[in-house]
């Protein structure tokens, strides 16, 4: 019995540990590392040089505290738009009708990401449907852009959590809140919110990571933002600066670890 777990379980835990963990623990040990300022080349000595940069230098707290900010913005935005559409599919629609939406709700995900991304640049660009519609007024090219496109392409990951949640939630709870005299939102409030609380923090965690690590979205649609990723980026491809990227790296790292032991210390995610 258990070589046969072993067998199962082996190869999975062998690339978590060697192509992930070990991946991982190269980034950090890179980042204690140096360039040499006349060939370029990396140089494999220890040096705190990277995070004395990124702890005074400006520029880097407040690109991290942007990301912070509209990560959790996009998180707070799915949250909001997927909790009613997961009620409805889970609780007010025909169970006929229920795989079809769900299908629609996942439709997006089989689209290309940078097809999507283009798409919203359409949209949000001087003279596009946005314009269009609204007489002339579009966010354009900057960070709304950014969060509004960010907000689209995770909310499925929201979505299909949440209503994951309200499935689980038995009809009767319904049917005895309203027998007791509670009107729709009220019940909504007290009796659907607390049970599937749980959900919309397991979706959190995709959406705030996700939004955290992406660089390709701000450099379509976020015109002069940066962000965390984009920096990174610079550093790696532009400048040529491999330490420098590894210790940013290291800042969207710490925050999805910070954010996932907040998560825990909530105790949301053992209802889950």
């Amino acid at each position: 019995m258990r070589a046969r777990l072993g067998l199962v379980l082996g190869p999975p835990l062998l690339w978590l540990v060697v192509v992930y963990l070990g991946s991982i623990a190269v980034l950090l040990v890179s980042s204690f590392w140096t360039v040499d300022s006349f060939t370029g080349a990396v140089v494999p000595a220890f040096t705190l040089e990277n995070y004395a940069t990124l702890f005074t230098d400006p520029l880097y707290g407040t690109v991290a505290l942007r990301t912070l900010l509209v990560s959790l913005g996009v998180t707070l935005i799915d949250a909001v738009v997927a909790f009613p559409m997961a009620l409805y599919i889970a609780k007010v629609a025909k169970p006929s009708r229920r795989a079809l939406y769900l299908v629609a709700v996942t439709t997006p995900l089989w689209a290309s990401y940078l097809v999507k991304a283009y798409a919203w640049r359409i949209l949000v660009e001087p003279g596009g449907p946005i314009a269009v519609a609204t007489g002339g007024y579009t966010p354009g090219f900057g960070l709304p852009a950014t969060i509004m496109t960010l907000a689209y392409l995770w909310l499925p990951y929201m979505i299909i959590p949440v209503y994951a949640g309200f499935d689980r939630v038995p009809d009767s709870l319904f049917e005895a809140s309203y027998d007791l005299g509670a009107s729709t939102w009220r019940t909504i409030r007290t009796v659907a919110f607390p049970l599937v609380f749980p959900a919309i923090v397991a979706g959190s965690i995709f959406t705030f990571a996700l939004s955290f690590g992406d660089y390709i979205a701000v450099g379509i649609v976020g015109g002069k933002t940066q962000l965390l990723a984009n920096l990174i980026y610079g550093q790696l491809v532009t400048a040529n600066n491999q330490p420098l990227a590894a210790a940013l790296s290291v800042i969207p790292l710490v925050a999805v670890v910070l954010y996932l032991l907040a998560v825990r210390r909530t105790g949301a995610l053992e209802n889950v």
